[in-house]
Order: structure tokens, then sequence, then C-alpha cells
């Protein structure tokens, strides 16, 4: 179901003066719901659902138990020397500014303050998320299209 299906939704559900109607598939389901039948207010909320693939389960590894612990301390204290970019707002993170550009920022890229580096949609606005830091970006913490919260990491940054 793609965003014109939805919109023509909203509006058959706004004229028939229901206050309430569920659509449901196997990979999607949206519920609109309108305060009072006959109101201009609509309201929807999409949930998709994204079936994880069955793991399979490994043996066991033969390790001893220090050697996971080191290295996840040595990891912990890899990402410590990183400043992190986070999110500003809720809403939905998108690498690009328009689907035909390139994306803003690569791992590798180097970055300076004031530097876009994404570009997060709320309530039908896009906000250009700007660097505070400048250095080079390490890791991008989240995929594109993808929901964020507030003070969501976002981006690693290597300062030096």
């Amino acid at each position: 179901m793609d965003i014109k299906d939805i919109q023509n939704l909203i509006k058959f559900v706004s004229k028939a003066e229901v206050s309430e109607v569920k659509y449901k598939t196997k990979d999607f389901e949206i519920t609109i719901k309108t305060p009072l039948a006959g109101s201009d207010a609509v309201y929807a909320q999409p949930a998709v659902y994204h079936t994880a693939p069955q793991a399979v389960a490994a043996p066991a590894p033969v390790a001893t138990p220090a050697a996971p612990a080191a290295e996840k301390a040595e990891a912990a204290s890899d990402d410590s020397k990183y400043v992190t970019i986070k999110s500003p707002m809720i809403g939905t993170f998108y690498r690009k500014p328009s689907p035909d550009k390139d994306v803003f920022v690569n791992v590798g890229d180097e970055v300076s303050v004031g530097k876009v580096v994404c570009v997060i949609e709320a309530m039908k606005l896009f906000n250009q998320i700007e660097s505070e830091i400048s250095g080079k970006i390490v890791k991008i913490l989240v995929d594109d299209a993808t929901p964020v919260e507030y003070d969501q990491p976002l981006f690693l940054v290597d300062p030096s």
C-alpha cells in the first residue's frame, strides 16, 4: 500500500462518517480513527511488520570467557573516543535530500560544523540536521528511511 492509497482511504473514512476503520494485510496494518463521525479530523497510525529470518542454532564456540569480555571492553573504549551526532527530534531518518540525489555523507567523509549530514522528516517537514562537530564519519548507526527517536545516536564522528 503506497501513500496515495492511504490518503484515499483516509478521505473515504472521513466521508463515510465512521469513527474507526482497521485495514490489515500480511505485511501492513493501518488503523484510522476519527474523534467524532463526520468530523474533519482524521488520525492514521500505520504499522509495518517485517518478519525476521529464522535463525539456525549455531554450535557454541569453544573459547575462553575472557576473550569476548576483552573484545567488548576494547570496542567500548574505541567508541568512547568518538563523538555522537544525535537526533534532535522524533521522525524518519533520510540519508539523501531526495530519492534521486546522492547521500549527504558516507563513512570516511570529512564533516565540518554546520555541514548537513541527514534529513529527518517530522509531520511532512524535512528538517536538515547539521553536524555540531568537525571530524570524520566513522559509523552510520541508522538505516535510511527508518524511524528515529529524540536523542537517538545517528552517526559516530572521529574528531581527531
